[in-house]
């Protein structure tokens, strides 16, 4: 296993020390540890049933692990509930899109703010602290290509828009840590190319671990990668190295290249060896 451990001197924003998780006799995850700095880009990459998703489950909070610990900024969240670790900072996106479809676009934003909002209670009866609120979600809601739908019942959203929807929630808290399960899935090339836009604008105090099967959509954002085969660290490595080594090769069904430019999202800009009709993930 080849791995790149962050700069020791850089306080890591997450920790990942030797998380284990099974379910009866599968191991989904196995003895990962990982430690990212404040800002990183980091996606996990993986076959299908690698481990991926409980990964980001156990991150979350959604999941336990049976042996391991997570810090996070040096405190440990092992055991902390999902809204603890929500209002700690940790913001997370869903393989199918988290949006309550009777409402609104702008609306799923402003409910996914609210219990960041340093004055829950009060703004409601401040028509000031109000207004300022439902600005914040235009904003977001404007940042992932929505603003013409804004005022449209999720319902009525095509799935790459779901998907937009969901991420414009996952930011409206102004997360420190946001886990993105695979957000490119689904998209058109024009949603893709705004999706690399919103994370690339990201501020840096924003790390991110992105779970995705696009390699191009991996090689244009990540700076680090960790591979996972059969819930094991294969690899964690920069991008480029990662992506090209030949362990990482070997765990698809063929070689994915790295140096097109984001295409549609299926076809070639899928790893090779993945079956874009399945719809369970590891």
């Amino acid at each position: 296993m080849m791995t790149t451990p962050a700069d020791a001197s850089t306080p890591p924003v997450l920790e990942l020390v030797r998380l284990t998780r099974r379910f009866g006799h599968l191991t989904a995850v196995d003895d990962v540890s990982l430690r990212l700095p404040a800002g990183a880009r980091h996606a996990v990459i993986g076959p299908n049933g690698a481990g991926k998703t409980t990964l980001l489950d156990l991150i979350a909070g959604t999941g336990r692990p049976d042996h391991g610990g997570i810090l996070l900024d040096g405190v440990d969240i092992t055991r902390t509930a999902t809204a603890g670790r929500s209002r700690l900072g940790i913001a997370r996106s869903f393989q199918q899109p988290s949006v309550i479809p009777e409402l609104t676009v702008l609306e799923n934003v402003v409910l996914a703010a609210w219990p960041h909002h340093p004055e829950r209670r009060g703004a409601w009866r401040s028509p000031k602290r109000y207004r300022q609120h439902i600005r914040s979600a235009e904003h977001h809601v404007e940042a992932v290509g929505l603003a013409d739908v804004a005022h449209r019942p999720a319902a009525t959203l095509s799935h790459g828009h779901r998907r937009l929807l969901d991420l414009a929630a996952a930011l409206a808290g102004n997360p420190r840590l946001l886990l993105l399960d695979e957000p490119a899935a689904g998209l058109t090339d024009g949603d893709i190319g705004r999706l690399l836009g919103v994370l690339g604008d990201l501020p840096r105090s924003v790390a991110v671990v992105l779970v995705e099967h696009h390699v191009e959509v991996v090689a244009q954002f990540a700076t680090t990668v960790t591979v996972l085969a059969s819930g094991r660290v294969l690899v964690t490595a920069p991008t480029r190295e990662a992506l090209a080594h030949p362990e990482v090769r070997d765990a698809y069904r063929g070689t994915a290249t790295v140096d097109r430019p984001v295409s549609g999202s299926t076809g070639p800009n899928r790893c090779e060896g993945d079956d874009p009709t399945t719809t369970t993930r590891g």
